[in-house]
């Protein structure tokens, strides 16, 4: 007898093939029977009119801290999202000695954007070893399949202590990092994220551990992730926000070559009016064919809600030079911005050819106002700042910064997205047709105040069936499920076949979408997150176990958390 059988839906299986209507069975975890199926069935499901699809994998989020009390790993999984990969940009919770825990979460809240009081309420210390992480995770169980690659600062930290933060390794140090690396990844771990980027330093802003080290370090870690099966390689370097330069791409196939694994970057930004950028940013994957290595280009295919603070740390700090005002204590910050020439130097930093993708947030006339929080502000939410600034007769900008100065910087503004012409999705349909980029790139479970990236799976698919229909639902569906599987080489996962895992999406194409991103105060300790509800998911199964139905989590945990070699495959390079 089947567990479940779901009869008469709209398959997609995830290959890219046309959809068929037919049945699917599935019997302790797997699916067993694809077409007409007469077994009986514990359940069966009348799925008329609705598309069944394998689970959306969804390959760069910061889910490590969050499944610790919220093994659901919500609200992806409310939009379909059946397997996560973590520990990217170098940052994972292990290895960790008790000592260096607090510096751990001082700096996820500052490089990720997660709150501390979250961090320290919702997460139960109880491991030291990357094998003892995954090991409390499988006991506490999860409801979605989950893995984990091992990030760079936390070996790094581990090794070296508070010297990973100040100065090369020494030879016997960087033995110790490969060694502790090798042991992570038999423990499970799928492999080694790093960040050379500018933009991640800690609460006292110095640059993070793993960019300290010089390439050297990087290159030879890689090497020791390719004697293990089933491994990935994930790196985040300044270009990947500003453009590449030749030794960022040489570096990006040096890291490949040596692991003789595939390597992916977050996030490759599209936008028609940087067009040459964009076709910049894939010349390591053009490249990395003749050196053996692979480099992959995350990009996603919706524009994320995102909000910005000048109280907070977000992307406006990113901005040049913004960085040297915005990180000062808040009456000095504000004392700083009431200053005409400090105001009229931060516009023109914010226009200089530097400011790269952050480029895009330097229209401060197209904000809205969010929420606010002085009398001053009274009726000025939702609105406009181009056109209060019009009848005030005052500069935008100018305008921008009086707002948030009125409510001591607690102001939340809503950056209006400059890419959303035609021309910047015709862009962004060759691109995610090119062998050099995978869709992804959400960065769920980190920046949980700022932006809003979990829902892309089911507003893309909404775009694709009832907005743009820039592809078919059927290659919509196979970049978030079976290219992603393949990438990462999950074992029986990402396809509608006999003998793989029982994890699918059961939605209505007339409804499926993404609701607007709000402010929700869920977090341990009260702290706040963007998130944003699902419309026209039925019924999600992990592994053969309903975990979402009509739009409700059912509180199964069934997930797996991968472990490389038992639950991944070797994937070759060229």
């Amino acid at each position: 007898m089947l567990d479940h059988l779901i009869r008469g839906a709209s398959i997609v299986d995830g290959t890219g093939a046309p959809a068929t209507t037919g049945d699917v069975g599935i019997r302790d975890g797997k699916i067993v029977a694809v077409g007409t199926v007469d077994e009986s069935a514990k359940e069966t499901v009348d799925a008329g009119g609705l598309v069944l699809t394998p689970g959306f994998i969804d390959p760069h989020t910061h889910y490590d801290a969050q499944l610790w009390w919220d093994p659901y790993a919500s609200p992806s999984n409310m939009h379909g999202v059946t397997t996560v990969l973590a520990g990217n940009c170098g940052f994972t919770l292990a290895p960790t000695r008790p000592a260096d825990v607090d510096y751990i979460c001082s700096m996820l809240s500052k490089v990720e954007g997660m709150s501390l009081a979250a961090l320290k309420a919702g997460i139960d210390w109880r491991w030291e070893s990357f094998g003892e992480f995954l090991d409390g995770l499988d006991a506490s169980g999860v409801g979605v399949n989950a893995g984990f690659l091992v990030g760079h600062c936390a070996i790094r930290h581990y090794v070296m202590g508070d010297a990973a933060l100040e100065r090369d390794a020494t030879p016997d140090e960087m033995a110790q990092m490969v060694t502790e690396l090798k042991r992570s990844i038999s423990a499970g771990g799928l492999g080694f994220s790093t960040t050379r980027s500018p933009t991640h330093s800690d609460t006292d802003n110095r640059p993070v551990s793993s960019r300290v080290g010089p390439d050297s370090e990087v290159i030879e870690l890689c090497r020791a992730v390719g004697e293990h099966p089933g491994t990935t390689l994930e790196a985040i370097v300044e270009g990947c926000n500003y453009g590449f330069s030749d030794l960022e791409i040489d570096t990006l196939i040096a890291m490949s070559a040596a692991a003789r694994r595939p390597i992916n970057w977050n996030v490759l930004t599209v936008d028609s009016k940087a067009r040459e950028r964009a076709m910049r940013q894939l010349e390591p994957s053009r490249r990395s064919a003749a050196s053996g290595a692979r480099v992959v280009a995350l990009t996603m295919p919706t524009l994320v809600p995102m909000n910005m603070s000048l109280r907070n740390f977000c992307a406006l700090f990113q901005l040049p030079g913004w960085s040297t005002v915005l990180n000062l204590p808040i009456p000095e910050r504000i004392e700083k911005l009431r200053d005409q020439s400090v105001r009229s130097w931060m516009l023109a930093q914010s226009k200089l050819p530097e400011a790269g993708v952050f480029a895009r947030l330097a229209d401060f006339g197209n904000y809205v106002v969010g929420d606010t929080f002085s009398e001053a502000n009274a009726g000025r939410k939702g609105r406009v700042v181009a056109d209060i600034a019009r009848e005030q007769g005052a500069d935008p900008f100018d305008m921008f910064v009086e707002i948030a100065v009125n409510d001591e910087l607690k102001t939340v503004w809503w950056p209006t997205p400059t890419d959303d012409d035609a021309a910047s999705w015709e862009l962004r349909r060759q691109i995610w047709e090119t062998d050099g980029t995978l869709i992804g790139g959400s960065d769920a479970g980190a920046h949980l105040d700022r932006m809003c990236g979990s829902q892309y799976t089911t507003a893309f698919l909404s775009d694709m069936l009832r907005g743009r229909k820039l592809l078919s639902l059927e290659r919509a569906v196979q970049l978030i499920t079976d290219a992603p599987a393949r990438l990462f080489g999950l074992r029986g996962r990402g396809r509608i076949a006999e003998g793989w895992q029982g994890d699918l999406v059961l939605f209505d194409p007339a409804t499926i979408g993404a609701e607007q991103a709000y402010l929700a105060h869920d977090l341990p300790a009260g702290a706040l997150r963007l998130k944003a509800e699902a419309t026209g998911i039925e019924r999600v199964f992990v592994n053969g176990v309903e975990t979402v139905h009509a739009g409700a989590t059912t509180g199964k945990l069934p997930g797996t958390v991968l472990r490389s070699g038992r639950d991944t495959e070797t994937v070759a390079t060229a």
